[in-house]
């Protein structure tokens, strides 16, 4: 995520962000976070108390990051085939007005997998495996690229933040 948005930002300073190396490395990288998320969501399920909650909350995370994994694959295809930033628009307009594309790819689906991560993380703070404090780094990190793209790389510094104590096992402590 991190890698993505510095290479999107420095893409964009000469205004010719578009079908390019710069467009493919930020996808790739974008796309790398992603499928990167997925081994850490299976690790942190095996972390959580079994049950519908669980599972629930991991199983959306999961349909998110298939959403995201769709919508930036597709990017980059569009971005080899297009000759031009108004080809690849155009491919982009294409893909997204197929019946239920917007809604699942694009508006709703990449939703499931921010508000998943962050329950995920709050039951993972709730069964001692993550600091009280990770779930709200992790709000925050996911919220600031809604306010503006160009904070991708300090919401992709905020969430390994958040996530960083799992590299060890967490220990709660007990009052008393």
């Amino acid at each position: 995520m991190i890698g993505y948005g510095v290479v999107r930002y420095v893409g964009r300073l000469d205004d010719v962000y578009g079908p390019g190396l710069d467009w493919q490395l930020a996808h790739f990288l974008g796309l790398a976070g992603f499928l990167l998320f997925v081994p850490l969501v299976l690790g942190l399920r095996t972390l959580l108390p079994g049950g519908v909650v669980r599972e629930s909350a991991v199983g959306a995370t999961l349909v998110g990051l298939a959403t995201c994994v769709v919508q930036f694959g597709v990017d980059i295809v569009q971005a080899f085939v297009a000759t031009d930033r108004e080809e690849l628009r155009s491919l982009q307009h294409e893909f997204s007005g197929l019946p239920g594309v917007r809604a699942a790819i694009y508006d709703v689906g990449p939703l499931f997998f921010f508000v998943g991560i962050v329950l995920v993380a709050v039951l993972a703070a709730r069964a001692g495996r993550l600091p009280w404090w990770s779930p709200v780094v992790l709000l925050v990190g996911v919220l600031l690229p809604s306010v503006d793209l160009d904070l991708m790389p300090f919401g992709g510094l905020l969430m390994l933040l958040a996530l960083l104590p799992l590299r060890r096992p967490f220990r709660q402590v007990s009052a008393g």
